[in-house]
């Protein structure tokens, strides 16, 4: 089938993005799904820094590529041996599919799967198809997603079902931004009621963290990041305390907010300045958590003996360490309790033509979360 989508030729291709145009919105083939595999409508994808940093070149991925791996939608069609989905079921897609077989996968760490991983970076789907073209010429998957898009064939492994009577613009939410950060609090960190937690990096992954935070009972949540305007809106979600860290006394700031350091600092900025802050702001004996993904040559300089004389943990987080058929349920139900108002991170709603816009504002630090809708 023809149908239009979001086709990344080239990456480092300089910003604004409006006048640049990395992200050509064109026609190109989708086949059906093979065994193994759904269809999806996609109702709405959310624009994410893992899809900047491609674009960006931070995270290089074979070229060309449909890009977009956080969305949710509708099952239109079922390959050969699904049997557990329905066409009309409501979905989010996740970006790593779980094979159920490989050592992490067994052990519970469907995050870690290793052929799903193999998949990802070579572009394919979890079978090793890919199942998108243009004149002829393969196309290149995102993560297995590639959702910026009105459909989509992926892998049954990468798709959750869902609560029909969520909004697919917000259920898109859940697949990335969600996972990633509720995660990296109640599955990585595992905060405890009444912990202190520090987030830094107050982007969509980091505000999901701070509702997550919350919801698991933290009686301090100390917001961090460079931009004034993202510690009001931290401070609306429930952040206790904000400091700009790009103040001089910073980590002196929260140390002393915190006495001493909090018990769990988690950083999701993806970057070694903001990790090394979230490591000097940890209390003895406390937990640092990142799941930024800076470039791949950045190098994190630490005082080694810490983590033995204090008693340290510096653990890192994929997609929340998450299992995401037992999670994302999880986390809906608690946001159809109040409890997890994922709606507050909606910054904006774009029609397909308008993406590289949308980058340019995901970039600048003014938009959260924005998802593209399709009718």
């Amino acid at each position: 089938m023809k149908i239009k989508a979001a086709v990344l030729d080239q990456m480092g291709v300089a910003p604004p993005y409006a006048d640049s145009r990395p992200l050509r919105i064109d026609e190109i083939d989708l086949a059906p799904p093979g065994p193994g595999e759904v269809l999806i409508k996609v109702g709405a994808a959310g624009l994410c820094h893992s899809d900047l940093s491609v674009i960006n070149g931070d995270r290089p991925r074979p070229m060309p590529m449909a890009l977009g791996h956080e969305a949710a939608g509708i099952v239109e069609e079922l390959g050969a041996g699904v049997d557990d989905l329905r066409v009309g079921d409501h979905v989010v897609v996740v970006f790593v599919p779980s094979c159920g077989h490989c050592a992490p996968c067994a052990e519970g760490r469907p995050a870690l799967c290793e052929p799903g991983a193999a998949a990802n970076g070579a572009g394919t789907l979890l079978s090793g198809a890919r199942r998108i073209s243009h004149a002829g010429r393969p196309l290149n998957h995102h993560l297995g997603c590639s959702v910026f898009a009105e459909y989509a064939t992926v892998s049954r492994r990468s798709v959750v079902k869902i609560d029909p009577t969520v909004p697919l613009d917000q259920a898109a939410l859940f697949g990335c931004a969600v996972l990633t950060g509720v995660g990296a609090v109640v599955n990585t960190a595992q905060v405890r009621v009444g912990a202190s937690v520090a987030v830094v990096g107050l982007g969509g992954v980091g505000l999901a963290a701070l509702l997550g935070a919350q919801a698991a009972g933290a009686r301090q949540i100390v917001a961090v990041d460079l931009s004034d305007a993202k510690l009001e809106q931290a401070r609306a979600l429930g952040a206790t305390h904000r400091v700009n860290a790009g103040e001089a006394d910073a980590v002196e700031q929260i140390r002393a907010l915190s006495g001493g350091g909090v018990e769990f600092a988690l950083e999701f900025a993806g970057s070694v300045r903001a990790l090394e802050l979230a490591y000097r702001i940890t209390r003895r004996g406390g937990t640092t958590v990142t799941a930024g993904l800076p470039p791949s040559t950045a190098l994190l300089p630490l005082p080694a003996v810490s983590l033995v004389a204090e008693e340290r943990t510096l653990k890192g987080s994929y997609i929340g360490t998450c299992v995401p058929s037992r999670d994302i349920p999880r986390y809906m139900a608690l946001y159809a309790q109040g409890r997890l108002p994922v709606d507050k991170l909606l910054t904006g709603r774009l029609r397909l033509d308008e993406i590289n816009r949308g980058f340019d504002l995901l970039q600048s630090g003014q938009a959260i979360r924005q998802v593209v809708v399709f009718d």
